[in-house]
C-alpha cells in the first residue's frame, strides 16, 4: 500500500527538501547567484537583516498584506456568503460572480488592474467626469500598499465565501428552529447562533488567507515591481529583486528563510488562537 506513495515523497524530497536545506546553506555565504564559487560568512547576512530599512518597510507591507486582506476577505466573504445562502432566484450566478476572479491568475489580474490605475487609466477617467487632475496612483508607495491590499482582497474574497457557505449549510436547522421559539432574530440570531457555529470555518478560511496575503508577490510584480524603490515590496517580492536586481543570492536566501519562518509563527499562533474559539464555541 505506501509503495503507492513512494513518487510522492521522492518529488517532495527533491523539490522541497533538498532545496529547502541549501537554501539554508546558501544564506550562510556571500554567493551572488551565478557563480560556482563564494565564500561562507556565517551569520553576517542574518545580522543585515535587522539593520536593512529595505527589510523593514517589506516587512511592515507584509504584514499590512496578511492581516488586511484576511481582514477584508473575510468579512466580505461572511457578507456575501449570508446574503447569498439564502434561496432566492439567480443566486447561483451571484456565487459564480464573485468566485469568478479566484480563477483568474494573480498576475494577470495585476497587469488587468495595473490599466485601471495608470495616468491613463480608468479611475483617472472617472476622475476627469469630476473635473479633478490625474493622478498617479501608484507613485506613491504607501497608497500602493493599499490599493494592492484591496485588490488582493477583492479577488480572492470568493474563497472565504465558499468556506462560509459550506460552513452556513452544515448548520443544523433545529438550533434556528429553537432560537425561534426563544424569539431570537436578527442580529442576535447572527451573534448567538450562526457565528459560534462557524468557527471551524472562521478557522480555515482566515488561516489560508493570511498565509496567501503574507507570501503576496504576483500583483506586486505586475502593479509596481515593489517601487517606487522598495516602498511597496513584500518579503517576497525583496527575494526576487535582491536575488536577481542586486545579485546578492546568499542574503536573498536569507531574507526567503526569515519570510518563512515569520509566515510559519504567524500561522502557529493564529490557528491556535482559533482553534481555541473553536473548542470554547463547541
Amino acid at each position: 500500500m505506501y509503495v503507492f506513495t513512494i513518487p510522492a515523497v521522492v518529488l517532495f524530497v527533491m523539490f522541497v527538501i533538498i532545496p529547502f536545506v541549501r537554501g539554508i546553506f546558501l544564506s550562510a555565504t556571500n554567493w551572488n547567484g551565478y557563480s560556482q564559487h563564494y565564500k561562507i560568512t556565517g551569520i553576517k547576512n542574518y545580522s543585515r537583516l535587522f539593520t536593512d530599512p529595505n527589510v523593514r518597510r517589506a516587512l511592515l507591507n507584509t504584514l499590512i498584506y496578511g492581516c488586511g486582506s484576511t481582514l477584508l476577505q473575510n468579512v466580505a466573504g461572511l457578507v456575501f456568503a449570508l446574503y447569498l445562502n439564502k434561496k432566492f432566484i439567480g443566486r447561483t450566478l451571484g456565487r459564480t460572480i464573485i468566485y469568478l476572479p479566484v480563477m483568474i491568475a494573480p498576475l494577470i489580474m495585476g497587469y488587468v488592474m495595473y490599466f485601471f490605475f495608470t495616468l491613463g487609466g480608468a479611475m483617472n477617467d472617472i476622475r476627469s467626469l469630476f473635473n479633478q487632475v490625474p493622478l498617479d496612483w501608484l507613485a506613491d508607495g504607501k497608497r500602493g500598499v493599499i490599493i494592492m491590499t484591496l485588490i488582493n482582497s477583492w479577488q480572492f474574497a470568493g474563497i472565504s465565501m465558499v468556506i462560509y457557505l459550506a460552513g452556513l449549510q452544515g448548520i443544523p436547522s433545529m438550533y434556528y428552529e429553537a432560537a425561534e421559539i426563544d424569539g431570537v432574530y436578527g442580529w442576535k440570531l447572527f451573534t448567538n447562533v450562526t457565528f459560534p457555529l462557524l468557527a471551524p470555518a472562521l478557522t480555515s478560511s482566515v488561516v489560508i488567507n493570511l498565509i496567501g496575503g503574507l507570501k503576496l508577490f504576483d500583483i506586486i510584480m505586475a502593479l509596481t515591481s515593489g517601487g517606487p524603490g522598495y516602498d511597496s515590496h513584500s518579503l517576497s517580492t525583496l527575494v526576487n529583486r535582491t536575488y536577481f536586481g542586486s545579485e546578492n543570492g546568499g542574503y536573498a536566501s536569507a531574507i526567503g528563510l526569515f519570510a518563512f519562518v515569520l509566515i510559519g509563527i504567524i500561522s502557529y499562533f493564529a490557528t491556535t488562537a482559533l482553534n481555541r474559539y473553536q473548542e470554547a464555541m463547541s
